[in-house]
């Protein structure tokens, strides 16, 4: 679901003074787990999560969250492949991309302890289509700077901001289903490690 940010035209000096300055912080992919729930046959829900994340937070307070969305794992091998085929289109839009401002929480949140931030802005890029979203967190930082950020309140996506509901009527079809919901709760819970 989300597009790498890219960062180009420094200097090879200004790249250097910027490493030297800066501190990030890089998300640590097996400490992490971005979840989404499915609703099939108006009442069976499923929790299902991505196994390939990656992300930042600079130092200027840029934070990014990478989703490889070939990783989706459902535990069951045909449903992953169609839901990378015909309802991500991962050959076409293979990520998705949730980036953040917290420019104006930074200074607090690189202090040991816990934060609940509510209403931070974002923007989701998904499927070739960006929506603004207003998401709560809770931010813990540890003392050797670390921190963890989870969703303090699920994220509902809808299939058609995004252009991905014929998506879902063609997995709809494929799996014989009277129904799939097309609005999913999204929950994430994240580790940044400090550079």
């Amino acid at each position: 679901m989300f597009k790498a940010l890219a960062i180009a035209g420094f200097s090879l000096s200004s790249l250097v003074i910027s490493n030297v300055a800066q501190a990030n912080w890089q998300l640590v992919n097996d400490k992490s787990q971005l979840s989404f729930v499915s609703i099939k046959k108006d009442s069976i829900a499923e929790a299902h999560h991505f196994t390939n994340l990656e992300g930042m937070l600079s130092d200027k307070g840029e934070f990014s969250v990478n989703v490889d969305l070939t990783s989706a794992e459902t535990l069951i091998p045909i449903r992953n492949e169609r839901l990378a085929t015909f309802l991500f289109e991962a050959a076409k839009f293979p990520n998705a991309v949730l980036t953040a401002n917290l420019t104006k929480e930074l200074s607090n949140i690189k202090k040991p302890g816990q934060y609940i931030l509510k209403g931070i802005k974002a923007e989701l890029d998904f499927h070739g289509n960006k929506k603004p979203l207003a998401i709560d967190v809770l931010v813990n930082s540890t003392q050797s700077g670390d921190l963890t950020v989870s969703s303090l309140t699920p994220i509902i996506i809808n299939s058609d901001d995004f252009g991905v509901t014929e998506g879902v009527k063609k997995l709809q079809e494929l799996a014989g289903l009277p129904s799939i919901a097309t609005a999913v709760p999204v929950t994430f819970a994240i580790t940044l490690k400090k550079q």
